[in-house]
């Protein structure tokens, strides 16, 4: 296996990808990392997937290695399903599988629709495929917290202080419930702190998973699941924010779609139960 690196020029600036290359004759996937503005970092560890083909992550625009441009216009969804293409066009992959996380669906989703040609199967892992029914979601989830915790999140969203020391501290709460549960805290997750970009996550998404207040807040294409049609695994842990009421929804509106949850995991299956969720993506990828 050979590993190629570096960058592309896309709109707005260059990407840094990450191909690690299989000779066998197997469709190449690639990774669509959440965020937005968070980068590959966390989901490096998928490059295990190029045991059985060539396996391409990038950071996207704005986080990462790729170039963080001073230009507001740049982050929204149209610009970065245009990047994808570009990196499409740039490695010159006909057919390609794409394994999107979070964001990364939304993503995959909205690329796929508008440029079906050449996806041979879609992974959304841990979905937002709706953002309304996500904000939902969370609104059910937050009152599963301690009423203290609870009480700060509404008082500093109310005031306009998200940017507060307090908010931070009971969002890492909400966090530990439905993000990442694993205690302590992965260190190697902590350092990939430095790759993100808080400013493009707060334009498109908003302040936190769970108060949608950026340029996605209405994106919503469930009602196009059912022209999906490629096969399709939707994935989600049993605590993840991405709810698995919510995931299997979606998996009912897919033809030729399956469900999987795996049962000890929040919102990073990938890091939580690293050997269940990579069998599950290899059986995927390999039986299509």
């Amino acid at each position: 296996m050979t590993v190629k690196e570096g960058f592309i020029p896309v709109t707005g600036g260059n990407v840094w990808y990450q191909m690690h290359e299989n000779s066998s004759n197997n469709t190449p996937v690639i990774v669509l990392h959440g965020g937005p503005g968070s980068s590959l970092y966390s989901m490096q560890g998928l490059r295990v997937l190029a045991e059985d083909r060539t396996v391409i992550l990038y950071d996207q625009l704005g986080c990462g290695k790729s170039d963080r441009p001073a230009d507001d216009s740049l982050w929204n969804i149209d610009r970065f399903v245009r990047e994808l293409g570009q990196i499409r066009e740039s490695l010159s992959l006909e057919e390609f599988h794409i394994l999107g996380h979070s964001w990364g669906t939304t993503l995959a989703a909205a690329y796929y629709l508008e440029n079906p040609d050449g996806v041979k199967s879609i992974i959304f892992s841990s979905p937002c495929l709706s953002a309304p029914l996500w904000a939902e979601d969370q609104e059910r989830n937050r009152q599963l917290l301690p009423e203290e915790v609870q009480q700060t999140l509404k008082t500093c969203e109310e005031n306009g202080t998200t940017d507060s020391e307090e908010y931070k501290e009971a969002t890492k709460v909400f966090n530990q419930h439905f993000v990442c549960r694993l205690n302590p805290y992965p260190e190697f997750l902590k350092e990939g702190k430095q790759y993100q970009n808080p400013h493009v996550y707060n334009i498109m998404w908003g302040p936190s998973e769970f108060h949608v207040t950026g340029n996605l807040k209405s994106f919503d294409c469930t009602g196009q699941l059912a022209t999906i049609k490629v096969p399709t695994l939707y994935t989600c842990g049993r605590y993840d924010e991405a709810t698995p009421a919510s995931t299997e929804y979606f998996h009912s509106l897919t033809p030729n779609s399956k469900f999987h949850v795996f049962e000890n995991s929040a919102h990073m299956p990938y890091i939580e139960e690293t050997e269940e969720y990579v069998k599950v993506m290899r059986e995927f990828l390999n039986k299509n």
